[in-house]
């Protein structure tokens, strides 16, 4: 993996579905999240995704991409434009750091020695612009 390879694009759609059920499984039961009436009352104009779901989402993108053994040491974001249903979010990827192997110590348990830290860029595009801008740092096995 070297600075300027790029992941392939993941698209993702967003339904109903995946907005409550991540909402639930993060235990956001903000109203914004699950009730379209109430989302507009507050002048949404339908549900919304979470950043938790959105957080989940890029970590998934970038560990499906380098692998079940891949470690998710860092991950910051930053949200914009609102997910809402009948959208698709595209996410994309760029390698802009790698290091080496990462300090010892911070090997997951059950593997020899620490792996390589990789930072990636990562951009996630919906219909009305960019939903999730940041960077995701990961140490990828040796």
């Amino acid at each position: 993996m070297n600075v300027g390879d790029t992941l392939p694009p993941l698209e993702i759609p967003v339904t109903r579905t995946l907005i409550v059920a991540g909402a639930i499984a993060s235990r956001d039961y903000q109203d914004v999240h699950h009730d379209a009436a109430l989302a507009q009352e507050k002048g949404s104009p339908d549900i919304f995704m979470n950043i938790l779901t959105t957080n989940g989402l890029v970590g998934r993108y970038v560990t499906d991409h380098l692998g079940p053994r891949t470690v998710l040491r860092k991950v910051a974001i930053r949200l914009g434009a609102p997910n809402y249903p009948g959208d698709t979010m595209t996410l994309t990827g760029t390698v802009t750091a790698v290091s080496g192997t990462a300090a010892a110590g911070t090997a997951p348990p059950g593997t020899a020695a620490a792996g390589t830290l990789v930072e990636i860029r990562v951009v996630g595009a919906n219909g009305i612009g960019h939903h999730v801008t940041g960077t995701v740092t990961v140490e990828v096995p040796a």
